[in-house]
Order: C-alpha cells, then structure tokens, then sequence
C-alpha cells in the first residue's frame, strides 16, 4: 500500500517505521527540525524492538498526490491545519490514531464518511533528545467500520500492522474499542499530568487508583447514555471497572498497575510528556471534550470537571492566554 503518516512523533514513528520496515510504501509528512532529523537519519527505533529505517519526508504534502491509507498521528490540537493541507488528496482509506474521539468526524468532514476507518491503538513511546524513539508500550491496535462491523479492507490495514510488529487486529465494533480506549486514555492523562508520575506509579497508589477509577466510570456513564456497550479487552477491564462498585473498581486499577510495573515501569502518558517538555496540553480535544459531552448529556461528571479545570488552567499559562473558549 502506499500509506501516507501525517506526524512524526513517537506514534507515528513507531507505526510508520515498523510499516516502512515491513516493506510498505510509507511516506511521512512532517515539519521542521524533526522533518531534518528523519531526512538525514532515518528513524530509530528502540526499547519494545531495535531496528533503523530510512523514510521518506515531506514537510508539503501538497506534493503527495494519492494514498491508499492515510495514518492521522499528530496531536489532537493539530488536526485542522493539519487536514486542511490534505484536501486535495484522493485516499482510499483514512484512519486517526490520536487520543479521543473527535477524530472520525474531522476526517470524515475532508475524505468522506465512507473512506474512514475507526482506530484505537494502546501504543506509546517517546521521542529522545538524539530523536530516536523510545518505543515502551505495544497492547492493541484495532481497526473496524463505523458504527460497527468489519471488511476487506480493515482487515488488510490489520494485517499490515501486524507484520509491522504491533499488536493488531480488525474489529467488528469499534466504536466499543474506541470508547473504551478513551475511557482509559482520559482517566490517565488526567492522572499522569496532575501528579507528574509515571504510569505505573499512580495507578497502584491507592488514591490515584480511586481517582482514576472514578475518571473512567464518569466517562463510562456518558458512553451509556450515548448507547456504546464498552468492553474488558486489555488488562484494564473497562466494562467490569464501570458496572461493579468503586470498591471493585478501585481494585482493577491497582491490579492494572501491578501489570505496568512488570511490563513498562517507566512508561509515561504522552501528556505527561508534553508536560515535561513545555508543551501544549491535549486538554480541550480529551478531557475538555468529555466535559462537555457530559453537560450535553446531563452526565454528573464531577471528577472529570475539576481536573479538566485544573489541568486547562496550566495549559492556558504555558500558551500565554487568560481564558478558554470553552469555559463556562
């Protein structure tokens, strides 16, 4: 396939180099310093594998003139520029690997309803000051048809990513994974940012374990007012987490956070990595949205308000702004 990755950073580089090592024709469309590193060096990759590949760049994508799959990996606040320069492409198919799930629609509204796949992948790394990436963790990347069921051609993206190294497979209700995946992102970010703790360590600190537990059944009441079944696929069981007791579910966490520390104890949420760095936050497309998507549903979210508040609030400050668009 000829597979297009717009954004470089460790996701993208991880999933598109694995491609380009598959034997894929993969191209990447990236920007400025980290466009130069990929040119001269190829990506590197280390941690979960060990492997360098040279890749193909381009910081215009106006010069790519067809993809059979467009791979969406930028940061959710990048996705409109980023799209707006791929409207001319003619893509067979297109998938977004960000946080949340805002995602389907922004595609949907450039390429089409019926050229985007849902995507949720459980995979994560980090970029390194010499800008090889650090890969950390590789759970599940599943690919379906929106609302739900699977096809030739999910299961032909599938089985790329499979040779590619990840953890992949087609999914017959995607929008369960997707749900469920967010459930799990939010709850973490949230989490990851506020202490400034790797993954591992809040998920099996008692208070973080209940603060998270909450964060994921907030959000797992709004998916059942909005009639998406979640799921227990991983090693956080999403579902049993949101329909027993906080007690129960508090208990699930600690015991997802015993996994951590044995597989990826240092593993970090990519927010919390941004953080680290300077970085703008991904609040408002992540937590922000589920917010707001509880108010709209009339979804008692207390949790998931203060630490979207919270956590807007050092965002705001580190762009050098007084006020949300969304607050209220």
């Amino acid at each position: 396939m000829r597979i297009v990755v717009v954004g470089a950073g460790a996701l993208g580089s991880i999933v598109g180099a694995g491609l380009r090592r598959a034997g894929e024709d993969v191209v990447f469309v990236a920007r400025g310093r980290r466009a130069d590193v990929l040119r001269q060096h190829g990506i590197a990759i280390t941690g979960l594998a060990d492997f360098t590949v040279p890749v193909t760049v381009t910081t215009n994508p106006r010069e790519i003139q067809a993809a059979d799959l467009l791979l969406l990996t930028v940061k959710t606040y990048d996705t409109e520029p980023a799209l707006d320069g791929l409207r001319h492409l003619p893509v067979s198919s297109a998938l977004s690997l960000q946080n949340g799930v805002l995602k389907n629609e922004q595609l949907a509204a450039v390429f089409g309803r019926e050229r985007v796949l849902g995507a949720a992948a459980v995979v994560s790394g980090e970029v390194q000051p010499d800008g090889s990436v650090r890969w950390t963790l590789n759970e599940r990347l599943a690919v379906g048809e929106l609302p739900v069921g699977t096809s030739e051609r999910a299961q032909r993206v599938a089985a790329a990513f499979v040779r590619a190294g990840l953890r992949a497979e087609a999914s017959p209700r995607i929008r369960t994974v997707e749900w469920s995946k967010y459930a799990l992102f939010v709850g973490g970010m949230a989490l990851a940012s506020l202490t400034r703790l790797p993954t591992a360590a809040f998920l099996t600190d008692p208070d973080g374990a209940r603060l998270m537990a909450e964060l994921v059944r907030e959000l797992g009441a709004v998916a059942a007012r909005l009639s998406i079944p979640l799921e227990d696929a991983g090693p956080l069981p999403i579902k049993a987490l949101c329909d027993g007791s906080l007690l129960e579910a508090v208990a699930h966490v600690r015991r997802f956070g015993a996994v951590m520390v044995e597989r990826a104890p240092a593993h970090k949420v990519s927010t919390l990595q941004d953080l680290e760095r300077g970085r703008r936050l991904e609040v408002e497309e992540t937590l922000g949205y589920a917010v707001r998507k509880a108010a709209e549903l009339d979804v008692p979210a207390p949790t998931l308000e203060t630490s979207y508040r919270l956590l807007a609030a050092v965002n705001r400050r580190r762009q050098g702004r007084d006020a949300s668009p969304h607050a209220v």
